[in-house]
C-alpha cells in the first residue's frame, strides 16, 4: 500500500500545471519511470521541475485520456520485491517419496506381480509345480525386496517400505498356501473354477494391496492403505 500511495503522489505532481516564466529554463533530461526510461524535456522552474504529459505516459507504458477539464492519467505501478516462493507445508515435504526409492518399489511389484501371475496360470492349468521352480521366482523377489530396503532414505520411503514388505509376505503365504494345495491334490478347485483364486480372501487382500502400492509409487506420495497390513 505505500509503494502504491508514493506512486500516486508522484503522478499527482507531475500533474502540476505547467507554466512559463521569464525565471524558467527548458533542458532534456533522462527520465526513468517503473525501470523504463526516455528522453523528455525538463521544465525548470521555482526549483521544481515539470514534465509533459504524455511523455511521462509514453515511458511509462500507460496511457492518458482527457474529459472536459478532467485529465486521467493511468500508469502501471510495479514493485520492486521478488515474487514470493511456494511454501511446501511440513506435511508435503514429510510425506515424499525418493526417486530411488519410488524406482526400487516398482521393480519389487514387478517381480511379485510375475511370482503370482505365473503360479496361478500353472495351477488354472493344472501343470505340475516344484519347490525349484517357485524357489527362483522367491528369490527374485527377495532380492528386488533388499533393493528397495536400502534405497528406502526417508520416514515415507521407511513407511512405504513396510508396506511393500507386508505385500510380500502376502505373496509368500499365499504361495506356499497353492503350492501345498497342490501337492495334496487340493487344488483341483483352481483349474475348474477361474474365478476361485481371485475370490480367495488372502489373493483379494493382495491384489487391493498391490493397486495401492502402484498408486502411491506413482504420486510420489507415502498413503497409508489398511489392505497393505
Amino acid at each position: 500500500m505505500r509503494k502504491l500511495v508514493g506512486c500516486v503522489a508522484m503522478f499527482l505532481w507531475l500533474l502540476s500545471p505547467l507554466v512559463t516564466s521569464a525565471q524558467s529554463s527548458q533542458q532534456f533530461r533522462t527520465l526513468v519511470v517503473n525501470d523504463r526510461s526516455g528522453k523528455v524535456a525538463i521544465l525548470e522552474m521555482g526549483g521544481k521541475s515539470y514534465v509533459d504529459l504524455n511523455q511521462l505516459a509514453q515511458i511509462a507504458h500507460g496511457s492518458i485520456s482527457y474529459d472536459g477539464n478532467r485529465i486521467a492519467l493511468s500508469m502501471p505501478c510495479t514493485s520492486t520485491n521478488p515474487p514470493e516462493k511456494p511454501v511446501e507445508t511440513e506435511s508435503s515435504t514429510t510425506q515424499s517419496l525418493s526417486h530411488e526409492f519410488m524406482q526400487a518399489g516398482i521393480e519389487e511389484i514387478s517381480l511379485m506381480r510375475e511370482w503370482a501371475s505365473s503360479l496361478a496360470s500353472v495351477l488354472q492349468n493344472g501343470y505340475p509345480v516344484t519347490d525349484s521352480w517357485i524357489s527362483d521366482f522367491k528369490a527374485k523377489a527377495q532380492a528386488g525386496l533388499a533393493a528397495a530396503s536400502a534405497a528406502a532414505s526417508t520416514d515415507a520411503d521407511r513407511q512405504a517400505f513396510q508396506q511393500l514388505r507386508s505385500e510380500f509376505d502376502a505373496v509368500r503365504e499365499w504361495s506356499n498356501k497353492l503350492v501345498e494345495a497342490r501337492k495334496s491334490m487340493d487344488a483341483a478347485k483352481y483349474a475348474l473354477s477361474p474365478d476361485a483364486l481371485r475370490n480367495d480372501p488372502l489373493s483379494q487382500k493382495i491384489i487391493n494391496c498391490a493397486h495401492s502400492l502402484g498408486q502411491m509409487l506413482a504420486s510420489g506420495m507415502f498413503q497409508d492403505n489398511p489392505s497393505c497390513h
